[in-house]
């Protein structure tokens, strides 16, 4: 199951070194599992507040290993427990067309 989900928020101004620094330890474990099946990027928007999560699983193991992670868990409650400027709006998508395989 190809599983593709976008989460966009917008933390409190003085929250986003925080999270920063959370996200940056969730990716730092992703690199150190090295799941092929986990591709996960976050962006920033001008307004420097307005962060925006794409994340692609090859499959719900993948999936779980994300939201299994202690760092993943420890980023989550941190953020809602921060509050929200404009609280998240989770998405999921379904691929159309790309010009790379995702998985292999």
């Amino acid at each position: 199951m190809f599983r593709i989900v976008r989460v966009q928020y917008t933390a409190k101004q003085d929250y986003t070194a925080r999270n920063k620094e959370n996200i940056a330890k969730v990716m730092d474990d992703l690199r150190e599992i090295n799941n092929p099946g986990i591709k996960y990027g976050v962006y920033l928007l001008e307004d420097e507040k307005t962060f925006m999560h794409f994340t692609q699983f090859e499959n719900e193991e993948a999936y779980n290993t994300l939201m299994s992670l202690a760092s993943f868990k420890q980023f989550q409650a941190e953020l809602k427990a921060s509050g929200f400027e404009v609280a998240p709006k989770t998405e999921n998508l379904s691929l159309v067309a790309s010009s790379y395989d995702f998985f292999e």
